[in-house]
């Protein structure tokens, strides 16, 4: 698909369903579900989610394992293909699209400059160095070499990286360090939107305390927020809304 091509889609689409302006985010009747095939069994993931996220926002949602939370993030990063619904993100390259039916090309331009997602676990090409997998990153938001070299050794100082860990393969490293890892891959972008899911879970306080202070220094320069967590105590003060799933649905 041409660039020309490209941005007609988007015209028609934000065309079709305009959003309101101080919206980046807006999530309409999503729909996902899962058949197991081999047990013959139907199982829901989230239904009929409703929710809207202006700019600069930080919206948390809690809830049980199984409950449907990482089911929506999935959605919003087309890992999952959404059954039925709309969720429509005003792009800073397409204008207005719907992440649940926008082609694969434009899907992809957005995980690489748009969006962020930080799961709880690390997948990474295998014998890629922790630094190099900061810096690749990095260097998809910064054109400049010396300033993506710059933030990425900034964002392994600022979770604690020893140096002589820099150069290693993450496959040697503990749980919390491959989160850590992780989310200084998925930071170092300071993406417009950033998909939160249980940054904290495996995390001491010392490191949540990290993870809080990039949070509340993304949200200051604009990044728009939604995560998903178990630690109540760490959403205290930093989300703006916050929101609690049963059964793949919000409740009051």
């Amino acid at each position: 698909m041409t660039g020309t091509v490209m941005e007609a889609a988007a015209r028609t689409e934000a065309a079709a369903r305009p959003m309101a302006d101080d919206l980046l985010l807006d999530i309409r009747g999503l729909t996902k579900g899962f058949t197991l095939h081999a047990a013959n069994r139907r199982v829901r993931g989230c239904e009929d989610i409703d929710l809207s996220v202006a700019r600069g926002e930080f919206v948390g949602v809690t809830g049980r394992s199984g409950s449907g939370k990482s089911t929506i993030l999935k959605c919003l990063y087309r890992t999952n293909l959404p059954e039925s619904g709309e969720i429509w993100y005003d792009s800073e390259a397409f204008g207005c699209v719907d992440l649940a039916r926008i082609d694969e090309r434009r899907m992809i331009h957005l995980r690489n400059y748009e969006i962020g997602y930080v799961s709880q676990f690390l997948d990474t090409v295998p014998r890629t160095c922790a630094r190099d997998i900061v810096l690749q990153s990095a260097a998809e938001a910064f054109a400049d070499p010396a300033v993506a070299e710059a933030e990425t050794d900034r964002m392994l100082t600022h979770f604690d990286f020893p140096r002589p860990l820099w150069d290693l393969f993450p496959n040697t490293f503990s749980g919390g360090e491959k989160l850590r890892l992780n989310i200084a891959r998925a930071m170092v972008k300071r993406p417009r939107l950033l998909l939160l899911d249980e940054p904290t879970a495996s995390l001491d306080n010392a490191s949540k305390l990290k993870v809080r202070d990039l949070i509340e220094q993304l949200k200051v320069s604009g990044t728009t927020m939604l995560g998903i967590f178990h630690d109540l105590e760490f959403m205290e003060g930093v989300c703006d809304r916050e929101y609690s799933m049963q059964r793949g649905g919000f409740v009051a």
